[in-house]
């Protein structure tokens, strides 16, 4: 789902890199409204796990993947304010630490993914959350997806790339499969965390530290042994670039855990878990960071 320098043309990331810096700055006021210090541990865990769960391909078919992108569960636990700050956290530290994504295609990812996604996601739950909940956060997951690759996918095309009409029938069949998928992964993960603090999705705040400790151990677990199972195929957008040919330029910015990669390690599960935990610190820390900043210029 991220878009790699090199895919877009300037007009379309610089047009896209301008909008979305604004609106970050405006959700960022809109969240600083609702931060309270109660509620800031919960942003750093689920940052960790969104990004955990990420680095877990699945297959999806025709040798294509997917992976959670997480803005619908984010904003169901942290609200949509919350959500679109954290997952544009993770996707500036995954462009700049392991060079996931470009960097000066930044703003269309987050754009896509934290800014439309998000709200794609929530959308669904708000409407039709009190009276068909599993269902809603299914289809907000669903959603949430399918906005986020039909975003990308236009943005190719408005950028000139020449997108054969079954190529494009195939990914947008493949972006549905994924996008199923994450429907139920939000309804599974939404009902666990359930389980762990029911206070948790009405009301971050109240949520126990006892809790977070568990999701954050989730999260570990998940890099340790998922990285072992996870799927080598590419994703929907890397295939969409292998069937075109197309190239991405060569990074200016050289990430320092490039392909989730920790350089000196012997093996390659451990190259892989040792940068997904230190990624998990990472977001944790931005995540966790900025909700105190928030809490303390709201209280002043």
């Amino acid at each position: 789902m991220h878009i790699p320098d090199g895919f877009l043309s300037p007009a379309v990331w610089a047009t896209l890199d301008v909008a979305s810096l604004p609106a970050v700055g405006w959700i960022a006021r809109r969240a600083q409204k609702d931060t309270d210090e109660r509620g800031i541990p919960l942003m750093g865990v689920m940052g960790a796990f969104v990004f955990a769960a990420q680095m877990i391909n699945f297959p999806v078919g025709l040798g294509t993947s997917g992976h959670l992108v997480g803005g619908a569960l984010l904003s169901i636990v942290l609200g949509p304010p919350a959500a679109s700050l954290v997952l544009t956290a993770i996707l500036v530290i995954q462009a700049f630490v392991f060079q996931d994504g470009g960097i000066m295609a930044l703003g269309p990812n987050v754009f896509n993914m934290a800014i439309v996604g998000v709200l794609a996601g929530y959308l669904p739950y708000r409407l039709l959350g009190p009276r068909w909940k599993a269902g809603a956060m299914f289809l907000a997951g669903t959603a949430s997806v399918m906005a986020s690759a039909l975003l990308a996918l236009s943005q190719l095309l408005l950028s000139g790339v020449r997108m054969p009409g079954h190529l494009l029938g195939v990914s947008l069949g493949l972006f549905l499969a994924s996008g199923l998928i994450e429907g139920a992964i939000t309804v599974v993960a939404v009902r666990a965390i359930g389980r762990l603090n029911p206070t948790w999705v009405r009301d971050p705040k109240r949520a126990e530290s006892r809790a977070w400790t568990v999701l954050a151990g989730a999260a570990a677990a998940l890099v340790i042994v998922g990285v072992l199972v996870a799927s080598q195929a590419p994703d929907g957008i890397q295939q969409v670039a292998l069937k075109l040919g197309l190239q991405g330029v060569p990074a200016w910015v050289h990430a320092p855990l490039t392909d989730y990669a920790v350089p000196g390690l012997q093996s390659a599960w451990e190259r892989k878990a040792g940068a997904g935990l230190a990624g998990m610190i990472l977001i944790f820390a931005a995540c966790a960071l900025t909700g105190r900043l928030f809490a303390r210029h709201r209280s002043a």
